[in-house]
């Protein structure tokens, strides 16, 4: 599996990846997490435009999608009911999404990760409980509460590792 930089001309299939996702997220009972018009366009396009959006290609065909940013995340601030097991510079995983073709996206997605920097946090929904069990089956640990731009509140994770 190929990881790569996303470009202006990936939008249309990282969106259609989205909609796979969200399909997803819903028939296993996570109704409320990206509500219709998120991710929206306008966000795709500032992460690539930042250099933060990634895709996941298998035999030429783009099969995933995540935005993988280093250094401080706003919305993660302040936290709740608990702490970040740290302080040092971290990169964030947001907006990991498969279009269900290939398994294994999120573990290529956090070795990727792990490769550019070894403090890696990470939020969801209290309702995705397999992005919650594929978080904790990877070595994340709950950290806390943190709440996103429209309020709603997140569980928060983190993983620290070695680099090697």
């Amino acid at each position: 599996m190929l990881i790569r930089k996303a470009s202006s001309s990936d939008i249309e299939r990282i969106l259609e990846i989205f909609d796979c996702a969200k399909v997803q997220m819903r028939e296993n009972g996570n109704l409320r997490q990206w509500p219709e018009g998120y991710p929206s366009r306008e966000i795709l396009e500032k992460d690539i435009a930042d250099g933060n959006c990634y895709v996941l290609e298998d035999n030429g065909r783009v099969c995933g999608t995540f935005a993988f940013i280093i250094g401080d995340d706003p919305t993660y601030e302040v936290i709740e009911n608990g702490r970040w097991l740290n302080d040092e510079t971290y990169g964030t995983i947001h907006r990991i999404a498969s279009d269900g073709t290939r398994k294994g996206i999120f573990e290529e997605c956090l070795k990727f990760c792990q490769s550019l920097i070894g403090n890696i946090r990470i939020d969801t929904h209290e309702d995705n409980r397999i992005m919650q069990h594929l978080l904790e089956k990877h070595g994340f640990l709950q950290c806390g509460i943190i709440y996103v731009a429209d309020g709603t509140p997140r569980i928060a994770y983190q993983k620290v590792c070695r680099h090697t």
